[in-house]
């Protein structure tokens, strides 16, 4: 049925279903005190680590960080659109979906933008059955050795020669072409000129977790340049986050032992036909932190597997770093460089599955590859040399998190530098304000304020005004000069926290007002935190679930559901004094940022000058 869901009725809908009895309906819940809980349905663990808070609505766990209200369990567990989820909901409601057209802010539909890529790799599928074209990539493939059976399997195909094969099969409207456009697969020129950015090339679909095609990669048959071409970046892929081949490996089995990273898209594919359908492939960037905390969710053992070339050397140091801060007890880092000029496709091919899977079996654990690397930089029989070791560990190590493995590598590095005691440094606090020199303005030398100390992130799960125990704890005063600044990171911590309050205690957020002079402060999430609070404003009796509902499916939703997530078992009344703090907080920013201003342009205006002095002392009070 054509027409956008009301919002109002998606408030419905999430006001009526209770998440709790929805998610026990799939995994079997356990009352905890106020909430219950159980064994994460999104990673494994033996452990229940995954919370749901009948009282908002709201799911987190607290083992891969997966959080959300009912649509987005929906969405994430049952694999379902977001459109899909809303109404599977309101059928168990007995409820029928209403759809209006109309003006004013609609959600970003992006179903026009799968079954874009949904058709064309149908039509590149189509290609390798075609008897005109399909001779060169068919026998390129058997020349990879790829069977026909693996080949349906990751749904390759073949994107013909030509400009306006896409256009001419698929752009049946302007719409059509405008969807096509979007996804990268036609390109529009300064002239206004459409074509197909796929020409002859073997065609490999990334999917994502729930099996939805997101974008390409194409490969030349021959030795023209690029030898590879990847979808550019568009609403629907973002190529930092995604692995291909990740959707293969979860349908291949439920519980997933270990994943192998590797480097291209015919490694996953050999191995997967070599009987490992465990490996996955970053696409055309290093292996980030996200990508690895999305594999750990699925399992605790990763064994990154690389050429052992030169680069295939770097990209695995670049990896070590990145893995470092993950690897908290109980996981499993390995590396496994393999000979040179021999990739995972080719070593498979010629050994078999059981040869290569005795090299992951063997290959280095991290903290195994962490110290052979660094010792072939220097030289260990001098004394010099160890305490370069030393140098260069210890930063490293120090990115680890705290626990066993951290303390065993650490006695490791003291044993290799003959050191007894070796201390890592923890990373020095923040100093509290740095701002801009005032000396040339006597008028406020002097000037002494009272003021609590930034908002930092609190992930140690208590709050700010809280001491370590837990417990509610009283701000010590801290003396400084009048008119410092927090720092740009302060600044963003500040904001963070006052979005967490903001969906925490939403009935506190709507009986408070904003300055309106908070429009123009210039911060990173401002313009989400007062749209934010508008909402609250228009709606004071909605709760946190229906709330994040109006983000689901919007650009900075996963930025408004983490947020959520960091705090959603505070109890509401924790919140409402910081809250009205916070704001007194950003308040002061401002003011602080207009003196800046007016110090830059020299004070022209005097009296304004002296009134934002002003304030500014009243708000650091």
């Amino acid at each position: 049925m054509a027409g956008r869901i009301p919002e109002s009725f998606i408030d419905d809908v999430l006001a009526r279903t209770d998440l709790v009895e929805l998610i026990d309906s799939y995994v079997h819940l356990k009352r905890t005190g106020k909430n219950y809980s159980a064994c994460c349905p999104f990673h494994q663990e033996k452990t229940p680590s995954f919370t749901v808070s009948p009282e908002k609505q709201f799911y987190y766990c607290f083992g891969c960080g997966a959080s959300g209200n009912a649509i987005g369990f929906m969405m994430d567990y049952t694999r379902l659109g977001f459109v899909e989820s809303i109404e599977t909901l309101a059928r168990n409601l007995g409820l029928e979906v209403p759809r209006e057209e109309g003006a004013g802010q609609q959600r970003e539909d992006y179903q026009p933008l799968y079954k874009a890529l949904e058709a064309a790799t149908s039509f590149y599928e189509q290609q390798l059955r075609n008897p005109k074209v399909k001779e060169r990539p068919v026998n390129y493939l058997k020349s990879r050795g790829l069977s026909g059976e693996t080949a349906k399997h990751f749904r390759l195909g073949y994107a013909p020669q030509g400009w306006d094969n896409l256009i001419t099969t698929l752009g049946k409207s302007d719409s059509d072409i405008n969807h096509l456009i979007k996804t990268g697969l036609l390109i529009e020129n300064e002239q206004g000129r459409r074509y197909d950015r796929f020409r002859d090339r073997v065609m490999f679909p990334i999917r994502d977790s729930r099996g939805r095609v997101i974008a390409f990669g194409g490969r030349v048959m021959g030795n023209d340049k690029p030898k590879y071409l990847n979808s550019p970046e568009t609403p629907v892929f973002h190529k930092g986050r995604e692995l291909y081949g990740l959707y293969e490996a979860k349908q291949a089995s439920n519980k997933i032992r270990r994943f192998v990273i590797v480097e291209g898209y015919m490694d996953v594919i050999a191995l997967a036909q070599f009987g490992i359908p465990y490996a996955v492939a970053t696409l055309g960037t290093a292996t980030s932190r996200d990508h690895i905390e999305k594999l750990f969710r699925h399992s605790d053992e990763l064994i990154f597997c690389f050429d052992g070339d030169e680069a295939g050397r770097r990209a695995a140091w670049r990896a070590l770093e990145n893995a470092l801060p993950t690897a908290k007890d109980g996981r499993q880092i390995k590396f496994l460089l393999l000979p040179e000029g021999e990739d995972p496709d080719t070593l498979v091919r010629k050994n078999g599955k059981d040869y290569f899977e005795g090299l992951l079996d063997e290959c280095d654990t991290l903290s195994e590859y962490f110290f052979k690397h660094l010792r072939e930089e220097v030289d260990t029989r001098t004394m010099d040399g160890r305490a370069r070791l030393a140098s260069l560990a210890k930063p490293h190590l120090e990115q680890l998190p705290a626990g066993v493995l951290q303390q065993l590598m650490l006695k490791r590095l003291g044993e290799i530098t003959e050191l007894d005691d070796i201390q890592l440094t923890p990373a020095p606090p923040e100093p509290l304000h740095q701002g801009p020199d005032y000396s040339d303005y006597p008028e406020i030398e002097g000037l002494q304020s009272d003021q609590p100390p930034p908002y930092h992130d609190y992930d140690s799960g208590h709050g700010p005004g809280q001491t370590d125990t837990g417990k509610p704890g009283k701000r010590q005063p801290i003396k400084r000069k009048a008119l410092q600044k927090t720092k740009h990171r302060d600044e963003l911590s500040l904001v963070d926290a006052t979005i967490r309050m903001l969906l925490n205690a939403p009935r506190q957020a709507a009986a408070l007002s904003l300055p309106d002079e908070l429009q123009g402060l210039q911060l990173p999430r401002m313009a989400t935190l007062l749209e934010l609070f508008e909402f609250i404003k228009q709606k004071p009796d909605a709760s946190t679930a229906s709330i994040l509902g109006h983000w689901q499916n919007r650009e900075d939703g996963d930025t408004i559901f983490k947020l959520a997530a960091k705090e959603f078992l505070l109890p509401n009344d924790e919140q409402s004094p910081e809250l009205s703090d916070a704001v007194r907080r950003l308040y002061l920013q401002k003011v602080e940022q207009d003196l800046d201003q007016i110090i830059a342009d020299g004070v022209k205006d005097k009296n304004k000058f002296k009134e934002l002095l002003h304030l500014q002392k009243e708000l650091s009070k």
